[in-house]
């Protein structure tokens, strides 16, 4: 009875370890491509105090080859508010790190020149927020500590970014929730301001119809 209990509690644990596998953020690189004068934005939704790193380049359409001059671009990384966070301009690769001092979406912006005739250029750019974006080989020789525990210190932050994001998440609702009854609000003052400019020049109208036949003795 006592091993069968036992069995239990393991395949218990063993089935929340694959939950928290399974919720932990697999971040890729995404690809895509930009012609030549054209402007492409990613954003990114950020909570207050968050780390995040990104790392971009040009792929080479040409391997044996040094990479052309149209194949250059700019890049420029802004908070929610406009700031800006990382700017290079004529780069063919670079990486940015920042830690979020806004609670917002982050925009990082790619364009390039105008060429004669048009370039079509790919971009590979790897952006990681939370829990992905820290450098866990660093941790692992920092501290000095095995697989297994290197694995439980990666469930423990995955954990504790899933509950930051939940209350974030609760306060972004709360927010729609208040912007949602602050514009049903103000409709409902300006369909009650409308109704009393039409009852007011509806009224204005049958006074006037009404001088004007009492005026010309129709009445």
């Amino acid at each position: 009875m006592k091993m069968g209990c036992v069995g239990s509690r393991f395949m218990a644990d063993f089935c929340l370890l694959l939950f928290l596998l399974a919720l932990t953020p697999l971040s890729e690189a995404l690809r895509f491509d930009l012609q030549s004068g054209q402007t492409k934005c990613i954003s990114e939704d950020i909570k207050l105090n968050s780390m995040a790193v990104g790392k971009y380049s040009v792929i080479n359409p040409s391997e044996n080859q040094p990479l052309p001059d149209s194949h250059k671009l700019t890049v420029r990384v802004s908070s929610p508010y406009g700031s800006s966070i990382h700017y290079a301009d004529h780069v063919d690769s670079g990486d940015f790190a920042f830690t979020s001092s806004e609670a917002g979406d982050y925009l990082a912006c790619f364009w390039t020149l105008d060429h004669k005739p048009p370039t079509t250029i790919t971009i590979e750019f790897d952006w990681r927020t939370g829990v992905a974006a820290k450098d866990w080989t660093y941790v692992a020789k920092k501290g000095q500590i095995d697989v297994m525990e290197l694995e439980l210190k990666k469930l423990e932050d995955t954990v504790k970014s899933i509950h930051d994001e939940m209350f974030y998440l609760r306060e972004r609702e709360e927010e729609m929730q208040e912007m949602n009854v602050a514009t049903n609000s103000k409709m409902a003052w300006l369909s009650f301001l409308s109704l009393v400019v039409c009852l007011s020049v509806a009224g204005l109208q049958l006074w006037h119809l009404k001088t004007y036949f009492e005026r010309k003795k129709l009445l």
